[in-house]
């Protein structure tokens, strides 16, 4: 009875710790929107799952993207909200984790009603611009995204115009989103891709502004680019070069200074590129007018993450061609935010600079907060001062006030992050080696703060190269080979690589006089010795297929090993047979008798050879002129030889 109890508890035990494991394994993280609303005001709170921490991570908190379903928006935590008229309205919230381990929360939509108007609506103008991009978070990997695309009527009649939203870049080869939903709220009208019209005139008047990196955490503080674009048939087609896809919308009775926003949820997809450093873009086109071709552009980076965590290092150039990197510029930048409960005075970021780079060239080309750069001199102004050392570069944020997170009574997020951007050029001699950089973040005298490693690999691209040369065969009678053909592998390898050759060789040669000598019983019953004596000569067209590994010690010296395949691709061979006759029994007796014949046969596609091969070369080892050595250590002894050649490698 003990047993049949115990055994009763542990099945029991088993089953609702399983069932425990099951509940935690499903439980998906979840946030919640309350609302109070009072008339046609309403005031919003989430409910927020609790963060995870990250070990050695700052601390751990949200921020909050809201959608009030009548066409506005907002960022901030606990937002109130007036609306215009009565009715239903479908409010979205996203959440995002930072500094969390866990996927951001999901958040089901809510639909509220609103009966009565007790508090005046007004309108507010909140754009500093006519055109504006933005995101609420960076993009991960099959996790959700909304995109914002804000445009403003500034001219002093009603317009009907066009947006034009392009994404996915052409030079990766999946896509990187999906178009999940377009949410529009004054009647804009989605027009079919096959369907892009051009205007017809072109007015030249006001002013058209292009925009970098225009996003939530610091919209309000990033200088923008400016150009003025008047040929939209060009930006189209430039933008389809550049883009796989794109979506249309027209609107129609845009009144003067009035604002509108456009949402577009994007579904990053699972197959995105991987590499968490990149920097991906999406542009915006926005005609004003579709009676002209005046238009506004804005390109808007992201940076491929895997977390959202706001200290981030990324580039522009993930993966290169190393033909033509010779005079390109990378973009770097990098990302902070001040999670302190006071502000930061001093911001010192010491970033790594790979050996292949040209610290010379480095020039900061943006940054917040928004200050000079340092003269040599002590200065009691904010400046931003660079150094340098062996391996790094180190930017140093002098005199200003970066408000933490935690600092009270500070509610935008948007006020504590800041960045760096520089472009910096490659050195004079560099090999083709993945980079490597990160950042070490450092907040006064707080320890620091380790970024991700930004990456820059190079294509592996293809080298052709020009080959022809001697073969020597030392147990072959005179024996003549020339060769020319043409090796593959990859463009200018740093140390180790593979290179695939086809040779074409011409080769005569005379094989080894083969006698043999019988006693022959003749007429009569007469015995006498017989000598034959056979030599062959051949003429061959050989295809030599070598398959190698090489290592470039320097720049001057590489290496070789790998397997070759030889076969015949034409062989002639020419016989002659030469008969002697003796009258005795030895080759001393008088020869009573000879007979000579000769004959010829040719083969196609026979004597497959197979072998190893050792090499050394001398000259331009990566691209170039150079000389080489080669043993051929074939399977066949009497075809073992040593090759000496030129090459060339384009």
């Amino acid at each position: 009875m003990k047993t049949l109890l115990c055994s009763f508890t542990i099945f029991i035990c088993l089953q609702v710790y399983g069932q425990q494991l099951i509940i935690n394994d499903t439980i998906s993280r979840t946030a919640t929107i309350k609302e109070d609303i009072r008339g046609n005001e309403t005031f919003f709170t989430p409910e927020t799952p609790k963060l995870n921490q990250i070990a050695g991570a700052p601390k751990p908190f949200y921020t909050h993207f809201w959608e009030f379903g009548d066409g506005n928006y907002s960022t901030v935590p606990n937002p109130k909200h007036t609306y215009k008229k009565t009715g239903e309205y479908e409010v979205k919230l996203w959440a995002t984790n930072n500094y969390d381990n866990g996927k951001p929360p999901t958040t089901r939509p809510k639909k509220i009603a609103i009966n009565s108007i007790t508090t005046e609506y007004v309108e507010q103008a909140n754009m500093d611009e006519d055109f504006i991009l933005k995101r609420n978070r960076e993009p991960v990997p099959d996790q959700e995204m909304v995109l914002v695309m804000s445009y403003k009527n500034t001219k002093d009649y009603i317009s009907n115009g066009k947006l034009y939203m392009f994404y996915n870049e052409q030079k990766y080869k999946a896509a990187n989103f999906e178009i999940l939903e377009t949410r529009t709220y004054h009647n804009e009208k989605n027009v079919p891709n096959d369907a892009i019209v051009f205007t017809n005139n072109i007015d030249d008047d006001g002013k058209y502004l292009a925009s970098i990196n225009n996003e939530f955490i610091i919209n309000r503080t990033v200088l923008q680019d400016s150009t003025e674009k008047t040929n939209l048939p060009l930006t189209i087609e430039q933008s389809k070069a550049y883009y796989k896809n794109w979506s249309l919308l027209e609107f129609d009775n845009l009144k003067p200074n009035e604002e509108r926003h456009v949402f577009f949820s994007l579904k990053t997809t699972p197959e995105m590129l991987k590499d968490t450093s990149a920097i991906v873009s999406v542009r915006g086109i926005y005609v004003p007018d579709a009676n002209y071709d005046n238009h506004k552009v804005k390109d808007m980076e992201m940076e491929i993450v895997t977390s959202h965590d706001p200290n981030k290092m990324s580039n522009n150039s993930t993966f290169l061609n190393y033909r033509f990197v010779r005079f390109k510029t990378l973009k770097f930048k990098i990302r902070f935010q001040n999670n302190g409960e006071g502000p930061a005075r001093t911001i010192r970021l010491e970033t790594d600079i790979p050996d292949m780079l040209d610290k010379s060239t480095l020039r900061v080309t943006d940054m917040y907060p928004k200050c000079e750069i340092c003269p040599k001199y002590e200065v009691s102004y904010s400046c931003l001062d660079t150094t340098f050392t062996n391996k790094q570069a180190i930017f140093t944020f002098k005199n200003i006030y970066l408000p933490g997170s935690e600092q009270k009574n500070v509610k935008e997020y948007d006020s504590t992050k800041g960045f760096v951007k520089y472009n910096i050029k490659f050195a004079k001699d560099f090999h083709k080696t993945k980079t490597k950089s990160r950042t070490a973040i450092i907040f006064d005298k707080n320890e620091p703060i380790i970024t991700n490693y930004s990456t820059t690999r190079f294509l592996p691209g293809i080298s052709v190269g020009a080959k022809v040369g001697y073969n020597a065969f030392s147990n072959l009678n005179n024996s003549e080979s020339y060769f020319l053909g043409a090796t593959l592998s990859p463009y200018k390898s740093y140390r180790w690589y593979w290179q695939v050759e086809l040779l074409n060789n011409f080769h005569k040669y005379d094989s080894k006089t083969n006698t043999e000598e019988a006693f022959v019983d003749g007429a009569q019953g007469i015995r006498f010795l017989q000598r034959t004596t056979t030599n062959n000569s051949y003429q061959n067209i050989d295809w030599d297929i070598p398959l190698l590994i090489r290592y470039n010690v320097n720049n001057y010296i590489g290496l070789g090993a790998g397997l070759q395949n030889t076969i015949s691709l034409s062989e002639k061979q020419n016989q002659s047979v030469f008969i002697e006759q003796f009258e005795g029994d030895t080759t001393n007796a008088p020869i009573f008798n000879t007979i000579e014949n000769a004959s010829s046969s040719s083969n196609s596609f026979s004597n497959l050879r197979t072998g190893l091969l050792i090499e050394a070369t001398a000259g331009f080892a990566r691209i170039g002129p150079s000389l080489g050595a080669r043993y051929v250590l074939n399977f066949e002894n009497d075809f073992r030889y040593w090759q000496f050649y030129a090459i060339w490698k384009f």
